[in-house]
């Protein structure tokens, strides 16, 4: 596929900090494809932003400069997605943030694509809606500079859930090319069904 000259104003953020619980390893580090998903979800971001961050938590900055990747540790802690996107637009609040979380091995190039070629700007956010519940899907998002503000003020009422934001705000939805892409992979046995589909190349 030929790259797209990136947007300059739109800078990537792979969301790599969680704790990763129910799956008993950090999903991050996982492999599906030749390189672990921290290093290909940055990949996956790099041909449509001028930049790629990964955001983390302060303990692991060593462990993402060791992976040659772009660490940027959460400011707002104990928030999960949340506290990652305030982070990153608390560090250039005049971007668009495209957000991509590390556990979605199955996403695609042409999916990324159709997101960025579908941004509207002038929106709090572009998200694709989710096939299980029909919501906006916040963790494969353009998160939009003025979405700051209010994202501020939903934490201040109490609500870290940036799918709420989202489903309370104009956000542009469109419906994902392959749903299927949007898959999750959080367990043990999806994991095993991801390198099962995947074939994981070793």
């Amino acid at each position: 596929m030929t790259p797209i000259r990136p947007d300059v104003d739109i800078t990537g953020l792979v969301l790599a900090g969680g704790r990763s619980q129910r799956m008993h390893a950090d999903k991050g580090t996982l492999r599906y494809h030749t390189a672990d998903q921290r290093q290909h979800t940055a990949a996956l971001l790099a041909p449509f932003c001028a930049d790629v961050r990964v955001s983390c938590r302060p303990d692991q900055v060593a462990e993402i400069e060791a992976a040659g990747l772009m660490p940027l540790p959460d400011t707002f802690l104990n928030l999960g997605p949340l506290g990652g996107l305030l982070s990153a637009l608390q560090l250039d609040p005049n971007a668009a943030w495209l957000v991509l979380a590390c556990d979605l091995p199955y996403l695609t190039p042409e999916t990324l694509r159709l997101l960025v070629e579908s941004r509207q700007p002038g929106c709090f956010a572009t998200a694709f809606q989710s096939p299980w519940n029909n919501f906006p899907e916040p963790l494969i998002t353009i998160w939009e500079p003025r979405s700051y503000g209010p994202l501020l003020r939903f934490l201040s009422l109490g609500y870290s859930c940036p799918r709420k934001a989202l489903i309370n705000s104009d956000t542009a939805v469109i419906q994902p090319p392959v749903p299927g892409e949007l898959r999750n992979v959080n367990t043990p046995e999806e994991r095993a069904e991801a390198e099962n589909e995947l074939k994981v190349e070793s």
